[in-house]
This record gives structure tokens, C-alpha cells and sequence, in this order.
């Protein structure tokens, strides 16, 4: 397998309800990680902007290796992050990062570019 098949892919483009992913396409949210994603369906684990997102809300993640994992709080700001979730991931050792949006694009971008195993969530309204 080449190094290019097991990178997380690319986010090429963030707007309000707009996520353009390399080789996945539109959607509103998404899950990724090396070598994939798919549309985060926020109904699969009952998922609301309160209490956040939740331990089934990464397990995908861990389940695909990642061993950062970027997790953003929508455009302003509203979703929230689950305390047992960052627990969770300490347990587990992996680094998490929490931020807006637009932030968490740049960053999880420079991390797959810096070629880490790094996966995330990512929410593109409120």
C-alpha cells in the first residue's frame, strides 16, 4: 500500500453547510480518516449540539487507527465535546484537538500534509 493510500484525505473547501472532501465529495459533516470518511450522520448516535459528541461518535475514528484526532465545534461555536469523549481519548492516548470549524480544517490539513495518522469530526453550520 502506498503512503498516498493510507493518508486521511484532504478537506478542500469549508462553508456554511458545505464540505468538499477529496475523493469523497459534498457533504454537510463528515467523518475521516486515513485512507477514508464518509458523511457524519449525526442521527446514527443521537448526537445533539448539547450534550456534544459523544464516545460513539469517534469509536469509527479509533476503530481506523488514528492517533490524533481533530474534532470541530461547528462555525459558532455550538456543538460542545461530551467530557467522557476527551476522557476516552486520553485513555486511550490519542492526541485530541478541539476547535471552530474553519480552524479545525487548517489544522487537521496541516496534519495529514505533516503526514499523521489523524482523523476527525467535522460539523460545518452552528
Amino acid at each position: 500500500m502506498s503512503s498516498d493510500e493510507i493518508k486521511s484525505p484532504r478537506i478542500d473547501h469549508i462553508s456554511w453547510g458545505h464540505i468538499v472532501v477529496a475523493g469523497l465529495g459534498k457533504g454537510k459533516d463528515f467523518k475521516l480518516w486515513p485512507g477514508g470518511g464518509r458523511e457524519w450522520d449525526w442521527r446514527e448516535t443521537g448526537t445533539r449540539h448539547e450534550p456534544g459528541i459523544q464516545p460513539a461518535d469517534i469509536e469509527e475514528l479509533v476503530d481506523h487507527g488514528c492517533r490524533v484526532i481533530v474534532l470541530s465545534r461547528g462555525i459558532l461555536l455550538h456543538l460542545r465535546v461530551c467530557e467522557e469523549t476527551l476522557e476516552l481519548l486520553e485513555k486511550r492516548e490519542i492526541r485530541v484537538i478541539v476547535a471552530e470549524t474553519k480552524e479545525a480544517v487548517e489544522i487537521y490539513n496541516g496534519l495529514v500534509e505533516d503526514g499523521e495518522t489523524v482523523g476527525g469530526l467535522f460539523h460545518s453550520t452552528c
